[in-house]
């Protein structure tokens, strides 16, 4: 390479990079824009849920055809993409097969590469198979019209066009090895247990033209790879970074274990001890704005929830196993994230309309994006959560906005209201008074 190659690499890196850091920037200012909450407790649990989880896959394999599938894409992902260190260092310094000092683990690790890309490749079409030919309900409903269903093909897609490119790119660069009298530039190195079947392609072009082949793919190969990486942001394919930290801060509670709203628990406590006296209590600050019970929009939300929005793969696990929606309701818990995640952006980008200032646009995650009648639907079963292969928990989401439209608005549902109205005058959630209740026993 020239330094011009190495000059525009460098910059090819900088912009690519550049851009990925800024990405990453925004998810971050929108996660926090969440309440605090603690999930730092027990770190040997939450190293193992991540290990476990995120690293070994334990819950994809739930599905075997599809958590093998996965499994081989996901390898291929993280495993071919050492080979970008090389493609780095070669590309800043000139050199070319930078690791080719290594012999014979070097030859073991190509070899891999290759076998990992052709897996890739019989996995992708596997997925683009029942997707699009097939067509796994879950992959067919109405939450999944329009970007979501692209999304997963563009992801397909693109990994084919990285595998080729990578396999191109060995099977010239092979070709180039085996030229006689050979190219000082070309070393001898690396085993290609797949691209070797793809050289005799290149056989009677001349030379001059297979290397300028070689250098067309390995540019589009790490262009590509930086495409992809940028493109993480706008897809669902973001839980390949954030499965880890998800998993890592998710909630170690049984499931069905829900948490109390603080300021509800304090009052219980003062009212429940004769004891104490409220008006003792630290000075109220007349200007403050009063906390929310549960939640209408996602600064309600606390930062994992947000986070569990941003993680969501879309897959339908979770849909797929709700028996509301398997009932016909109009819940859909992978809808609940998605939603979530719209809004979130939403709300970003009109804090980067407004110099990092959220200006109040009359919207909320409530009504604007997920309607009472879904958070009604809900039967708070946990099938969700217990399915979902990173741990989302969509049901905390749907109880803290019930929360808000139970105790903010009164607007539960009649049957709620009525046993609520029970318990209220008769201490049961029945419409009995308590002299009445046994009288089913003199029924004969």
């Amino acid at each position: 390479m020239s330094y011009l190659d190495n000059i525009l690499f460098a910059i090819l890196l900088i912009f690519g990079f550049g851009y990925f850091y800024n990405s990453v920037r925004k998810i971050k200012r929108n996660i926090n824009l969440g309440i605090e909450v603690d999930r730092y407790d027990h770190p040997k649990a939450r190293w193992a849920n991540m290990a476990m989880i995120a690293l070994g896959q334990s819950k994809m394999v739930k599905k075997p055809i599809a958590g093998i599938l996965h499994i081989i894409v996901y390898l291929g992902f993280i495993i071919i993409n050492i080979e970008l260190l090389e493609i780095i260092i070669d590309g800043l310094f000139g050199t070319h097969r930078i690791f080719a000092f290594l012999g014979t683990t070097y030859n073991v690790l190509i070899a891999s590469f290759e076998i990992l890309a052709g897996l890739v490749l019989i996995a992708v079409f596997a997925f683009w198979t029942r997707r699009n030919i097939i067509k796994l309900k879950r992959f067919v409903s109405s939450d999944l019209k329009g970007w979501p269903k692209n999304d997963g093909n563009y992801i397909l897609y693109f990994e084919v066009v990285l595998m080729t490119l990578f396999l191109l790119m060995n099977a010239s660069d092979l070709h180039l090895q085996n030229v006689p009298g050979g190219y000082s530039h070309y070393i001898k190195a690396g085993f290609f247990p797949i691209s070797q079947f793809i050289e005799p392609i290149f056989n009677g072009m001349s030379n001059e033209l297979v290397m300028i082949l070689y250098e067309v793919f390995w540019w589009l190969h790490i262009a590509g790879i930086l495409v992809f990486m940028n493109y993480l942001y706008f897809s669902k394919h973001l839980h390949i970074l954030l499965a880890f930290p998800n998993t890592y801060f998710a909630d170690l509670h049984p499931q069905g274990q829900f948490d109390n709203l603080e300021s509800v628990t304090k009052e219980v406590k003062l009212m429940m001890d004769p004891t104490v006296d409220p008006f003792a209590s630290a000075p109220v600050d007349e200007n403050a704005v009063p906390s929310k019970f549960g939640a209408s929009d996602i600064q309600d939300l606390h930062w994992v929830q947000l986070l569990n929005a941003y993680t969501c793969t879309e897959c339908g696990r979770c849909t797929s196993v709700c028996p509301a929606n398997i009932t016909g309701k109009k819940l859909s818990p992978r809808k609940i994230m998605m939603d979530t995640r719209d809004r979130m952006e939403e709300v970003g980008r009109n804090m980067d309309a407004n110099k990092g200032v959220f200006i109040p646009d009359n919207k909320s995650l409530l009504n604007d994006y997920i309607t009472p009648e879904e958070l009604w639907a809900c039967t708070t079963c946990n099938a969700c959560v217990e399915e979902c292969p990173v741990n989302i928990s969509p049901l905390s989401i749907i109880m803290d906005m019930r929360r808000y439209l139970v105790m903010e608005q009164s607007a539960a549902p009649m049957p709620v209201n009525a046993m609520m109205t029970n318990i209220e005058n008769n201490g049961a959630p029945w419409q009995y008074n308590q002299q009445d209740r046994l009288n089913w026993k003199n029924e004969n």
